[in-house]
C-alpha cells in the first residue's frame, strides 16, 4: 500500500526503515522521504509505528515536515 503519494512511498519500506533501527516518526521521514512534503501521510506514518512498537513524537519534532 503506498503511504507517501508524493514521495512513493510504500508501507513496506516504512516496515523496513523500522526494521533498520528507526524509532520515531521523524526518523521514519528520514530514512524514506516520506513526510517531507505535503504531510498527509504523517498520521498513516505514526500508526505504522505504532503497530511496531515505537515511539511517537510530536508534530515539532518531525524535522522537514510539511505543515
Amino acid at each position: 500500500m503506498i503511504v507517501c503519494h508524493c514521495r512513493v512511498v510504500n508501507d513496506d519500506a516504512v516496515g523496513r526503515a523500522i526494521d533498520q533501527g528507526a524509532r520515531t516518526v521523524s526518523q521514519i521521514c528520514g530514512a524514506t522521504g516520506a513526510g517531507r512534503d505535503c504531510g498527509s501521510c504523517v498520521f498513516t506514518l505514526k500508526r505504522l509505528l505504532c503497530k511496531h512498537g515505537g515511539q511517537v513524537e510530536s508534530y515539532a519534532e518531525v524535522d522537514g515536515e510539511a505543515s
